[in-house]
């Protein structure tokens, strides 16, 4: 069994202060890469996300034919032909979620078989409403679990028009959709089923990025999305700082009074993460609720940071979580009830924060399972800012999206040991 070191965090004594340079957005990032793989020519990427999930994405692109240069840390050229060609091994993808329903919509593309598939817990996680829809777009598509993996025999195409894709689980079908519709045979039109969609901002991320290579893309209605048969066109595109990264150094400026600076406004932040600084901002006087659905990747920070507000917090419109790396619901409510067991409850899809500010200075141990989760990891690692005795199991897990977070904390004065 591989070890898992457990990074157990000293509080700290004063303000955080400092500069951090943020990672690029792993979003914005996989989009970029799977949209610049399908152009024709060379485009250049830069600010890219280097994490595992975006690891994932690159070596499953160069396995279906697309050639990935790196140029620098945070630069890669991508050229394309407009094509992809079938893999000959399966696309492996950890457990990375957008990799793994972009790519399942992208392989309809290849000529031939092709299967996406990745580790113990992606495997738990739900992508047959996807596989229906592609089902319904003329692709041979299956999964024996309604999780990966899944089996695409692709054709090199697919049947455009009216395309049905639900809303109720995951934005990221949607987007994968999006995405695909532009390289079709004709303009498409998406229609999104299952009543409102839990992050839509995600959704208007995908059409900027589309939009940037090439593609025309409007929101006629709420649940409708026209997209003509454009495909892509080689460019040189910059990918912007990672808002759910930033809400974890938000976050650490609030609780210590600190002042760190991440090169980055949230007020110029496309993505739905960035919401939160209004939040963080006013804390400890966060509101008594807070609507989750519009920045589900922020939620673990809000929570956490909810401890130590003033008043209770009850957080709705986040049952997406459940379907995350983990339940994320289940592990923030178990991390915080491992710090004091009336911290937190759960009712129904809601998580309520029983806020106590007097929580900082107190020594609470308390091994967190961050459940291999990334999210959990960073942000039980913000309550060890202010109490004693917190570690995070699994730590490392932290290199999904900010391979360098623990040195980040370490840079700003914080002293975690075990990583």
């Amino acid at each position: 069994m591989a070890f898992k070191p457990i990074a157990r965090i000293t509080p700290v004594s004063g303000p955080l202060t400092g500069q951090v340079r943020l990672p690029g957005s792993k979003s914005v990032t996989n989009r970029a890469l799977l949209v610049a793989a399908l152009a024709r020519g060379q485009s250049r990427l830069s600010g890219i996300l280097r994490s595992d999930d975006t690891l994932y994405m690159m070596t499953a692109l160069d396995q279906m034919g697309v050639t990935i240069t790196e140029v620098d840390d945070t630069t890669v050229d991508v050229s394309g032909t407009g094509r992809l060609e079938a893999p000959a091994t399966p696309l492996f993808l950890g457990n990375a979620g957008t990799a793994v329903r972009f790519l399942t919509a992208a392989v309809a593309l290849v000529e031939g078989p092709a299967t996406v598939t990745g580790d113990a817990h992606m495997q738990k996680r739900p992508i047959a409403p996807l596989i229906e829809t592609l089902v319904a777009m003329g692709v041979d598509a299956r999964s024996e679990t309604g999780c990966p993996p899944v089996h695409i025999r692709g054709t090199g195409g697919f049947e455009a028009g009216e395309i049905a894709v639900s809303g109720t689980l995951s934005s990221q079908y949607i987007s994968a959709i999006m995405m695909l519709a532009a390289m079709g045979p004709a303009a498409s039109v998406i229609r999104i089923m299952g009543g409102a969609i839990g992050a839509v901002g995600y959704l208007h991320i995908t059409a900027a990025v589309m939009r940037a290579f090439g593609a025309n893309v409007t929101f006629t209605e709420d649940n409708r999305i026209a997209i003509e048969a454009t495909g892509y066109h080689a460019r040189a595109y910059e990918v912007e700082p990672d808002a759910s990264a930033a809400t974890y150094l938000w976050a650490a400026e609030a609780l210590t009074g600190g002042k760190i600076d991440i090169k980055a406004r949230a007020h110029e932040m496309h993505q739905p993460d960035a919401k939160a600084h209004d939040l963080i901002r006013i804390f400890p006087r966060m509101p008594a609720r807070i609507d989750g659905a519009q920045m589900q990747d922020a939620i673990p920070t809000l929570a956490v940071l909810a401890a130590f507000n003033e008043t209770p917090v009850r957080f709705t419109g986040i049952a997406n979580l459940r379907v995350k790396e983990c339940d994320r619901i289940a592990a923030l409510h178990a991390g915080l009830t491992a710090i004091r067991p009336d911290l937190a409850r759960v009712e129904e899809d809601d998580l309520i924060v029983q806020a106590d500010p007097t929580l900082a200075g107190q020594h609470l141990p308390a091994l967190i399972d961050s459940h291999a989760d990334h999210r959990i990891a960073m942000c039980f690692a913000l309550a060890g800012l202010k109490i004693g005795g917190i570690a995070i199991d699994d730590a490392m897990c932290v290199s999904k999206t900010f391979p360098a977070y623990w040195q980040v904390l370490r840079d700003l004065g914080v002293e975690i040991s075990g990583v």
